[in-house]
């Protein structure tokens, strides 16, 4: 009997412990998980601003970045050397052809102003407690119009911030190395390393003798230079604010050395050896200037180390990375096999997942579809560092006055700001030549493609954007961490303001999660790709993905309200008639020409600003928050506050139709308050017009679609042959002022349409064939001109004309255009009849 009464105290334990204990143990698969994924993850080229620069994802520990310049005259140098990515530097394209966060890939840079294609492919080797090895194998081709013999120089850097050594691992060799130069270092993150700096193979050629100065450094060998930098001055090896030396260089020239940072530390090095030289051979008998332009052979203690290499032609060597608790140590022989296993893996794995549909299911558009996605993989960086933030909480920032705009002039203009952190971030970036940083509402974008490819990776990189989120809520909408990041940005726009908003687009992305959850796929292992279970872990398991919802779910809800209760919109004192009182919003920051926080920065708005405007394009994104968070709130069985937000859905649904629909332009519209204190529209056809369509607010049976659809095909107001025009073409300020979001086309706006348009083509309902028809050709116009412009000028752009179809304004703007290749992976619709839907 006793027995049995212990027997049933058990099962009783057993029963109450059960949901505990399988809480435990969804917690510990995902954190094996997240272990895994972090050691794949964890070095990588996560210096975009560079064309090639590698660190690992720990903060102030190794750097690694590569420099090239041709050196056959003394007056080009200063504009030669390659080193942070810039746009209208010479470069006839350049980027990623291929690139998986997880393996590596190739990239070519098409250097026209070097006359030199560069190519660098990049593999890593998973093994060890430390983040395992890596390698890289730099190649040099001359371009069709370089000179027979094309002197080149390379140097590549490795420097250590922080706690941790590096040093020379060789035998002091007083004219320079012969053969493989090796560097050995420790820290704690990375433990015991070396990097091993090849010579090449033997079709490599140098520079042969031509002077005396050959002698004593000849040209054929390897250089090193080392030496102590200031932790704050190591990512200045190259940067953007100028310093000038003079040098008085042979046959009487003078010639300002223009350089930035690691160049500013190069050139310094530098000068000490042409000074040198001056003295040694005077203007008469002057050494050439790839014999000039060299670093002395200096080895000593230090953090930072130059290894420069001269070549004449073609040129090809090894950069290799072996981590110390590796079980074999990384080879040349590893990056061949390597790069090889990459690109089966790469070509296997779009094929399943991005493959372009019909009719860009040719090999042309295969490429740009790889290229483009490669190239948004390969611009995510690693950043850490202090960021500027007025947190005065002025009341002129509360924008309740009229007149606003000028007292918040006057607040910002006290300059109470602070530096706070530091802290890091994970992130895709926009450009890697522009904006080489973190943007809250491009980020939403930009994984939209990298969640069809690695859903881990998108997770791992929305829970870095939740990491920076405030007691309050806010998470500042520019991430510029950090003075390397700050170099890069106008000091007016580095201060970061806790109650300006951003659209809230990682929603878009926890969205696509539950839709993958929900869609019913099996998902089928790939022999061909060790990771893919990594990658895909929240798919099959989906407790896992319940169980990352369940642990970001307070910040969601956080940033949620944090939204609610700073943007809110005034109904209630202009007795505006709406279904609720409540669910009206308003962008703070505004200025007479801009709305920057709404992303749509000098899109036509009210005139002047008032503290009673309500903001179409905000009202949706909140409603597709709040969509969001309903279903976030169903999937984690937060019932009562699924509740919640169904109510919160229902009411901004009803007020877009009640505060924003004017009937007379049949059109949705702005709202602000006349001189006479009431409430009246303010209506500039264009992408704020249809943002409840495009936010996918507005169902298939709305009496507002055949309106809508009817705006977007129209070629008079927004349609084109390149794509939707981001202001009609009948509005009065179409093109004008800066016209940044006054006519151009983006492709961030245009994807949602083509969503838009597919989700309605694929329902019975009285408007599926026009917007199948404008479907299927707006996809068209969109792929083929994107396609075209990346062919003609190798750059995808920040924008398009709708005019041409020309790219605008950044180049190798591969953020949110990469969703080209997202368009193109839709189904092709043209042909298919009524009962196919």
């Amino acid at each position: 009997m006793f027995e049995l009464q212990c027997l049933q105290a058990v099962i009783i334990a057993v029963l109450v412990l059960l949901p505990v204990l399988s809480a435990a143990q969804d917690q510990k698969v995902l954190i094996d998980n997240e272990r895994l994924s972090n050691e794949s993850l964890f070095w990588g080229p996560y210096r975009p601003n560079l064309y090639f620069g590698v660190r690992p994802r720990v903060p102030k520990s190794l750097l690694a970045g590569l420099l090239w310049a041709k050196v056959d005259n003394y007056e080009s140098v200063q504009h030669n050397f390659r080193h942070t990515c810039e746009q209208h530097e010479g470069m006839a394209g350049y980027g990623w052809d291929e690139y998986d966060v997880r393996y590596g890939g190739r990239q070519t840079i098409h250097d026209a102003g070097n006359q030199i294609d560069i190519t660098t492919e990049f593999v890593k080797i998973p093994g060890g407690q430390h983040g395992g090895s890596w390698g890289v194998r730099v190649k040099g081709t001359p371009r069709e119009d370089a000179p027979p013999h094309l002197m080149s120089t390379v140097i590549f850097y490795a420097a250590m911030e922080g706690f941790g050594t590096i040093g020379m691992a060789n035998d002091e060799e007083e004219l320079g190395y012969e053969g493989t130069v090796t560097l050995e270092g420790h820290s704690n993150d990375l433990g015991d390393f070396k990097i091993d700096i090849t010579a090449g193979p033997d079709t490599n050629e140098h520079p042969p003798r031509h002077h005396d100065s050959y002698g004593s450094k000849p040209l054929d060998r390897t250089l090193v230079a080392s030496f102590q930098a200031p932790e704050e001055a190591i990512w200045q090896t190259k940067c953007m604010s100028l310093i000038y030396a003079e040098c008085k260089l042979f046959k009487g020239l003078k010639m300002w050395l223009t350089y930035r940072p690691t160049v500013a530390l190069l050139f310094s090095h530098m000068k000490s050896e042409i000074d040198g030289y001056i003295a040694k051979y005077g203007n008469a008998d002057s050494p050439p200037p790839w014999q000039t332009f060299t670093i002395a052979n200096d080895v000593r203690d230090g953090n930072v180390h130059l290894i420069q290499k001269v070549f004449d032609g073609a040129f090809e060597f090894d950069i290799i990375y072996s981590s110390g608790s590796a079980t074999e140590p990384m080879t040349s022989d590893s990056i061949t096999e390597g790069v090889k296993a990459a690109t089966k893996s790469f070509e296997d794995r779009f094929s399943k997942v991005l493959s372009p549909q019909s009719p860009f299911n040719k090999p042309k558009y295969q490429d740009f579809a790889r290229s483009m996605f490669s190239n948004l993989v390969g611009g995510i960086g690693y950043f850490h560092g202090d960021s500027v933030v007025d947190r005065s909480y002025a009341p002129e920032y509360e924008e309740e006055n009229e007149g606003f705009w000028q007292e918040t002039a006057d607040a910002r203009g006290r300059n109470q700001f602070a530096l706070e952190g530091p802290s890091t971030l994970y992130t895709s970036i926009p450009s890697r030549p522009f904006f080489p940083r973190g943007f809250l509402w491009d980020e939403g974008f930009h994984l939209l493609p990298i969640a069809d490819w690695d859903m881990a990776l998108t997770l791992d990189i929305i829970k870095s954007w939740f990491s920076k989120m405030d007691d309050d809520g806010w998470i500042g909408r520019e991430q510029i961490l950090g003075a390397e990041a700050r170099s890069k940005v106008p000091q007016e726009f580095q201060v970061q303001y806790p109650h300006y908003a951003n659209p809230p687009t990682l929603f878009l992305v926890l969205e696509t999660l539950i839709d993958k959850l929900k869609s019913g796929h099996e998902w089928t292992a790939d022999p061909n790709d060790v990771f893919e279970s990594t990658r895909s872990a929240h798919l099959r398991d989906p407790r896992l993905a319940i169980s990352y919802l369940r642990d970001l779910y307070p910040l969601l809800k956080r940033h949620y309200f944090w939204f609610r209760k700073t943007q809110w919109g005034d109904i209630k004192s202009y007795d505006r008639d709406a279904y609720s009182t409540k669910e009206g919003y308003r962008w703070r920051g505004r200025t007479p020409q801009h709305i920057l926080t709404s992303g749509l920065d000098d899109y036509p708005r009210a005139q002047p600003p008032h503290p009673g405007e309500l903001h179409t394009d905000l009202i949706s994104w909140m409603g597709l928050m709040t969509r969001s968070m309903r279903r976030i709130a169903e999937t984690i069985s937060e019932e009562d506050d699924a509740q919640e937000y169904m109510g919160y859905e229902t009411a901004i649904v009803r007020n877009i139709d009640d505060l924003h629909w004017n009937e007379q332009h049949k059109t949705y519209c702005d709202a602000t308050i006349d001189d006479y204190e009431e409430s009246v529209h303010v209506c500039h056809k264009g992408y704020i017009s249809i943002f409840p369509f495009l936010a996918g607010l507005l169902p298939s049976n709305s009496p507002r679609l055949q309106s809508i659809l009817d705006l977007i095909s129209d070629p008079e107001e927004l349609w084109s042959d390149f794509g939707l025009r981001s202001l009609s073409k009948r509005d009065e300020f179409y093109g004008t002022g800066e016209n940044y979001w006054r006519s151009p086309i983006w492709m961030n706006m245009n994807y949602l349409a083509v969503k838009s348009l597919l989700d309605i083509s694929q329902t019975k309902c009285s408007n599926q064939k026009q917007a199948r028809g404008i479907y299927i050709k707006l996809r068209k116009n969109l792929v083929e001109n994107v396609f075209t412009q990346w062919q003609n000028t190798g750059f995808a752009w920040e924008q398009y004309s709708p005019e041409t179809g020309a790219g605008q304004r950044t180049q190798h703007f591969t953020g949110w255009t990469s969703l080209v290749v997202k368009i193109m992976n839709m189904p092709d619709l043209k042909g298919r009849g009524r009962d196919e839907l």
